[in-house]
């Protein structure tokens, strides 16, 4: 098996990430694990140092975000070189999970991300692996879902009609667990630091299959994530970081024609930050993950 190093972003998600750590060192072959935090005050350092000091600790000094963060855990001395488990801090794998997606790796040169099957805290699917949004299923998926998750356009975007038990190619995989050749994540320099949180994953794996690299899924490999224990903590601002970062990667990817609908673009994501604000402030819903 090739070298990995474990790569974990914290923010004030100290118990999590305790159990995320002993999750990754029961794996076994990890070269390093490696947490950057994003200037915690929840004492994770010190419960981190007393409990794991086999661990490598980078601290920020400020927030700078998910991507940003990961970047420096991957330039790290103790994980130069490796291919990158990156994740955040209340994940936990199963076990074998790192063998299941390292295997992919091996078997498939070709291959820049492979993601695990995640699942929530009560067992249900997360549904991790996803399709590149269409501007209509966008459209659907941001505002309808808000009342109608089952609607079509959201089926289409997360894959809904599949029921993710086997391996296969998709778009893009959730950055909250993911395996990184390290070959493919040099070329592309890693995550982009314009997003501060969320589509930052999406980004890497667009940017991966443009420059001639395949985005995997591998069900082999379970992994249970807890969701929202650092954005929880800020949820508008974290619902405003979701909706900036929408706006960036369509500004980004849009070329030709689909330019001209950027202006309706952003008049949609100002509606549905207004329909998410709202139901945040009605409902305490907590601020969503990933690209949800």
């Amino acid at each position: 098996m090739r070298d990995v190093a474990a790569v974990v972003v914290n923010y004030n998600a100290r118990d999590h990430l305790l159990a995320c750590i002993e999750s990754l060192l029961e794996q076994g072959g990890l070269r390093a694990v490696v947490v950057v935090d994003n200037a915690s005050s929840d004492g994770s350092r010190e419960a981190v140092q007393e409990r794991f000091p086999q661990v490598s600790w980078l601290g920020t000094g400020a927030n700078l975000g998910y991507g940003a963060a990961a970047n420096i855990g991957a330039a790290c001395p103790a994980a130069r070189g490796a291919d990158l488990l990156v994740c955040n801090p209340d994940v936990q794998l199963g076990q074998g999970a790192l063998a299941s997606l390292q295997g992919c790796l091996a078997r498939r040169p070709k291959v820049a991300v492979v993601g695990p099957r995640i699942v929530n805290a009560d067992g249900s699917l997360y549904p991790s692996a996803r399709r590149f949004p269409s501007l209509v299923d966008s459209i659907g998926h941001g505002l309808v879902g808000q009342f109608w998750a089952a609607n079509p356009w959201s089926r289409r975007y997360t894959m809904g009609e599949w029921d993710h038990a086997q391996e296969r190619d998709v778009d893009w995989v959730s950055g909250s667990c993911f395996l990184a050749r390290r070959e493919a994540w040099d070329q592309l320099g890693g995550f982009d630091v314009g997003y501060f949180m969320y589509l930052e994953d999406v980004d890497l794996c667009w940017r991966a299959g443009r420059a001639g690299w395949e985005v995997a899924y591998e069900p082999g490999s379970l992994v249970v994530h807890v969701q929202g224990a650092s954005a929880g903590r800020h949820p508008y601002r974290m619902l405003l970081a979701h909706h900036v970062s929408m706006w960036r990667f369509a500004r980004k990817t849009a070329v030709g024609r689909q330019r001209w609908a950027l202006p309706l673009v952003l008049v949609g994501l100002g509606g549905r930050l207004g329909l998410t604000t709202a139901r945040q402030a009605l409902g305490g819903r907590r601020a969503p993950l990933a690209a949800s």
